[in-house]
């Protein structure tokens, strides 16, 4: 039999692995985000409008785990770099739609390669990396209950 794992050492935290994962999941994304110029939330951002474009900054919000106050600045250096429009709602005011501009749409033929980089800097097949993703949106959602 052997002995329990001890809950107080760090590399048996299951946060710290998610978490160390996590940066260096994003430090494998920078340089070829940097030739496209995005950061990695932008990034995140731009996936989601080349998705749905049209979308309520509420819904983007929701859709990406940000709150209001950081989405919004990356939305107006986005806007500032000409890649999305934000505008009122003429239906709803109280609502603000943002929208891909032609540069915008543009740009996803030049991120199009992004994830087969990725794929294979993980060293993983495709067929783990879907388990992976699968049981990391279980563990999300068990999260936020």
């Amino acid at each position: 039999m052997s002995a329990p794992e001890n809950p107080l050492l760090l590399d048996n935290q299951l946060c710290f692995a998610l978490y160390s994962a996590s940066l260096l999941m994003t430090k494998l994304y920078k340089p070829l985000l940097d030739e496209i110029g995005l950061t990695y939330p932008q990034y995140l951002a731009m996936l989601t409008l080349w998705e749905e474009d049209g979308v309520t900054v509420s819904a983007l919000g929701a859709r990406l785990h940000l709150d209001s106050g950081t989405l919004t600045p990356l939305l107006k250096r986005l806007e500032k770099a000409g890649l999305l429009t934000r505008e009122r709602n003429e239906e709803d005011e109280r609502q603000v739609l943002v929208r891909l501009t032609q540069e915008g749409r543009a740009l996803k033929k030049r991120a199009a390669d992004i994830p087969r980089k990725i794929v294979a800097a993980t060293g993983a097949n495709l067929p783990e990396i879907i388990n992976l993703r699968k049981r990391l949106k279980k563990l999300r959602a068990n999260l936020a209950k």
